[in-house]
């Protein structure tokens, strides 16, 4: 390993923040982890005057460390991205807050473009975990959802990750409110719906407290519950703005995939069909259905063989996905998880299952681990 001075790279510290790297010792061995928070200037200052050391290959870029990693190691990469995302949204507005959101967003962006079947996986498997993180969790998935849409509409790379921060932070006022409705069986009250209808606009405030001077982000942001006929929300606009326009197919869409406390996830054939039936025709709509496919990565499904699998890639149509079978066609559970083909017509996918189907629930860990098969 070579190393150079903390001192060096110290403009890279947020004091409050979590770290971006690991810090060393004079003598090479680990001092403090990366996201540990270094709490006051005196603390920072009293590494810097004690000689601390960091490793010169963790400040690669983000994108130029993950594309040497072998790809088993990408989901412990995944959960510590996005644990930092949600962690930052949900300390929000803390000082500092631009700088920490662009810090852990950067990891996941190199994620994305490293994998994107694995992006899609994460998306389609955000399910579990406290409910104060649900709507942290809701929105990083709409961020990954918005960048690789806007990706396959050839935006420019500045739009596209405009976008992917607009979908990260649309709901920042109300993302407490989110895991509250998300387990909530009865009708919204007076005050939530006054939240809601809220949250657009204060939302613009609270980036722009944060010091968000990006005018095309603030707008967005506000304008992400509007409709083109103006029947949207909270001013009605008809000038709702391409960002925004986008966004808020990507916020349906997820919001399809995700369970509440009423009603269950909806497969995800059945959330592409129902966005493909609302919006026909629209560029956008027809952009996120291609990019995910009617059986997107994450999607458990039964092959017209009997076999049980799970989907972890994309095939060459939207109908013919790359699949890990778990169960053979004769209902008995396989020994390894046999990687198949669905555009052969023996293994073509006949529906979406849930995991009922398999008799257990698969963990995070056992489900992140599936999708390399």
């Amino acid at each position: 390993m070579s190393y150079t001075a903390l001192a060096a790279v110290a403009h890279r510290i947020q004091v409050g923040q979590p770290l971006p790297f690991n810090v060393r010792n004079a003598d090479s061995t680990l001092l403090l982890a990366r996201g540990h928070r270094v709490a006051t200037a005196g603390q920072l200052q009293a590494l810097l005057d004690r000689g601390a050391l960091v490793d010169l290959a963790e400040l690669l870029g983000d994108r130029e460390r993950l594309a040497q990693l072998p790809r088993e190691q990408l989901p412990a990469f995944w959960r510590e991205g996005l644990s930092r995302v949600a962690e930052v949204l949900q300390a929000s507005p803390a000082p500092g807050f631009r700088d920490a959101l662009d810090n852990a967003a950067q990891p996941v962006l190199a994620l994305i473009e490293r994998d994107p079947d694995l992006a899609i996986f994460q998306v389609l498997r955000q399910e579990g975990g406290e409910r104060a993180a649900y709507g942290a969790r809701r929105s990083v998935g709409a961020a990954i959802t918005a960048y690789l849409i806007a990706r396959r509409l050839h935006w420019d790379a500045e739009a596209i990750e405009r976008c992917f921060k607009v979908a990260l932070t649309m709901n920042l006022a109300m993302l407490a409110l989110q895991g509250e409705l998300a387990e909530q069986r009865t009708p919204l009250t007076p005050e939530q719906h006054a939240a809601v209808l809220r949250h657009p606009h204060l939302g613009r405030e609270m980036l722009e407290q944060a010091g968000i001077a990006d005018r095309d982000w603030l707008i967005a942001v506000e304008r992400h519950h509007e409709n083109e006929d103006g029947s949207g929300y909270p001013t009605g606009t008809s000038d709702v703005g391409e960002i925004a326009s986008l966004v808020r197919r990507v916020d349906t869409y997820t919001a399809k995939l995700a369970a509440r406390g009423h009603r269950g996830a909806l497969a995800a054939d059945v959330a592409g069909r129902q966005m493909f039936m609302q919006d026909p025709g629209h560029p956008m709509t027809a952009a996120l259905v291609k990019e995910f496919g009617i059986y997107p990565p994450g999607c458990f499904v039964r092959l017209v063989s009997g076999a049980l699998g799970v989907v972890v890639g994309r095939g060459p149509t939207v109908a013919t996905p790359i699949v890990a079978c778990l169960i053979g066609a004769g209902g008995r559970p396989l020994p390894a998880p046999q990687r198949v083909d669905t555009a052969e017509r023996v293994h073509t996918v006949s529906g979406v299952v849930g995991d009922h189907a398999f008799g257990r629930e698969f963990t995070a860990d056992e489900l992140m681990q599936l999708a390399l098969a």
